[in-house]
């Protein structure tokens, strides 16, 4: 029952850190991991017991595919060199950096633990990125590139982790058979992905209903994690996989009502479970503490080189991929390369999170002969420490990064963008209206009051999409209501074709804007003769 309370606590807390950090300039993942901390150091709070295991299945397949909704095959696809280099190149490279420091200031703890660490603390985590970066109006690109980085990073460094950790267990590690199994892992995932979100796709259209629609989309996500770890291989690829199948599928399939239902409940779920991750992991404080001991203050300096390793190894990265690479990768929106401010901004917001310290915590407590895990105290407070500088530091201090370096979104470019997507709405709906007229034998009165009242509607959404028509005069209102019925047929038929552009657009604009048009798009709204 105490866990129940401290559950509630923390979600209760999680719907009130929205509106305190907005109100104080604070990411609420930020204010969750403190007040984590301050319940931590509270006698009579009882310490949090989830099992290690339990942790990442229950956590990341909503939170993946909750921020996997935001984004689109092709966004990552124009992204994709910028990506893979940081979700595979530069994981592996601090997974070995962190193992080499560690096991020089430890020698007696084996290379093979040293690299479980390093595997621990490469990965920027995706949800304390999403929660910082996508608060402060950066470069549609750039927050594009860290959400993936974010997303795909964690395969890389889960394998790693399982291959150091068997190492250490078997006293075995074979380079070969570590190439095989990514391979494998990652081969497992896709077709796991791909087999689950086709045919969750398929149902999802069988079904109909948006509520029965979104309950499905909510146990996919841990279908796709739980079958992928059965069989083998990298379970949060294969929650991406699925969810990035299903969020391109549903644009050929999905009304109104699904968008509006599935964004509403989606959103309720990634605010509690951002939160309360987050809110556990300040909670880890008693057992870091715990397991290192009375002896934890003589682990700072080795915390402290390893903070370094991980901080400025990816400035060093980062720069360094600029310097070579930044006049081919190019902004969606403009001609402007890849710059060194963006490469500051993009370092700062490299946080770790959640999928570090449920992997710390997952390093099993004894070896096969029954020994205990080398070094698995300094790795639990090492990695925990890790979490703690990235998000209390870099987390609150990334405002004042961007600002200094300047790297804003063009609001220009933005709202041409915009533009663009209305124009293209009201174009698909008038002439879905002029193929009815002509079918129906419309008259011209009742025509010329629709196109009116469309034109209108989407002046008033976007003013510069459409101009302002003349109100017509009421007789002609008064005629039409003798074709209230039909009107209303028309009216919701040429609605969806404006939907659908904008559904199609999704493929070739960024998700995020044409989202925030079809939320617009979606609403209710009276009849557009009245």
């Amino acid at each position: 029952m105490e866990q129940l309370v401290l559950i509630f606590v923390l979600a209760f807390a999680a719907i009130l850190a929205q509106p305190l950090g907005r109100r104080i300039g604070l990411a609420p993942a930020v204010l969750m991991t403190v007040f984590g901390l301050i319940l931590a150091v509270i006698p009579f709070v009882p310490s949090i017991d989830i099992e290690p295991d339990l942790i990442l299945p229950l956590v990341l397949p909503p939170l993946l595919y909750a921020s996997a909704r935001r984004t689109s095959w092709q966004q990552f696809a124009a992204n994709a060199l910028p990506i893979l280099l940081r979700a595979v190149g530069l994981v592996v490279a601090t997974a070995f950096a962190v193992a080499a420091v560690f096991h020089a200031w430890y020698p007696a703890v084996p290379l093979a633990a040293a690299l479980a660490l390093g595997a621990v603390v490469a990965p920027p985590d995706p949800v304390a990125v999403s929660a910082m970066a996508g608060r402060l109006g950066l470069p549609r690109r750039l927050v594009a590139m860290l959400e993936g980085e974010g997303l795909f990073n964690d395969v890389t460094a889960v394998v790693l982790y399982n291959v150091a950790v068997q190492a250490v267990l078997t006293g075995r590690f074979s380079a070969w058979h570590t190439a095989l199994d990514f391979v494998i892992s990652a081969v497992v995932a896709i077709a796991v992905g791909v087999v689950l979100g086709w045919a969750g796709s398929r149902l999802m259209r069988k079904l109909g209903q948006a509520t029965w629609q979104v309950a499905l989309g909510l146990l996919l996500p841990f279908g796709a994690y739980g079958l992928a770890e059965f069989w083998h291989g990298s379970a949060v690829l294969a929650v991406l996989i699925c969810a990035l199948y299903l969020v391109d599928a549903a644009t050929d399939f999905s009304d109104s009502a699904f968008r509006v239902v599935g964004d509403s409940v989606w959103e309720v779920i990634d605010l509690l479970v951002t939160g309360v991750a987050f809110g556990l992991i300040g909670l880890e404080l008693t057992t870091v503490l715990t397991a290192a001991g009375p002896e934890w203050p003589k682990l700072l300096g080795g915390t402290a080189a390893v903070i370094a390793v991980v901080v400025l190894l990816r400035l060093a990265w980062l720069l360094i991929t600029t310097a070579m690479g930044g006049r081919w990768w190019r902004r969606h929106d403009t001609d402007e390369p890849y710059t060194w401010r963006e490469s500051i901004v993009t370092w700062w917001a490299g946080m770790r999170g959640v999928v570090t310290v449920a992997l710390a915590l997952a390093v099993p407590l004894t070896t096969a002969d029954g020994s205990p895990f080398p070094g698995r105290d300094r790795i639990l407070f090492i990695a925990f420490a890790v979490v703690l500088f990235t998000l209390l530091l870099q987390g609150p201090t990334l405002p004042l990064i961007v600002r200094a370096t300047h790297v804003q979104a063009d609001t220009e470019v933005e709202r041409e963008l915009e533009r663009r997507l209305w124009t293209r709405i009201l174009r698909a709906e008038l002439a879905r209206l002029e193929q009815i007229a002509d079918r129906e034998d419309l008259p011209e009165d009742i025509y010329r009051r629709l196109r009116e009242n469309f034109e209108r509607r989407l002046a008033r959404a976007d003013p510069d999409a459409a101009e302002q028509a003349e109100v017509a005069d009421t007789k002609a209102v008064e005629r039409a209501t003798h074709f209230t019925d039909a009107i209303r047929e028309i009216s919701n038929e040429v609605l969806e074709a404006g939907r659908t552009e904008a559904l199609a657009a999704r493929r070739e604009m960024p998700p995020d804007l044409v989202d925030r048009v079809m939320r617009r798009l979606d609403m209710p709204r009276p009849s557009p003769l009245f």
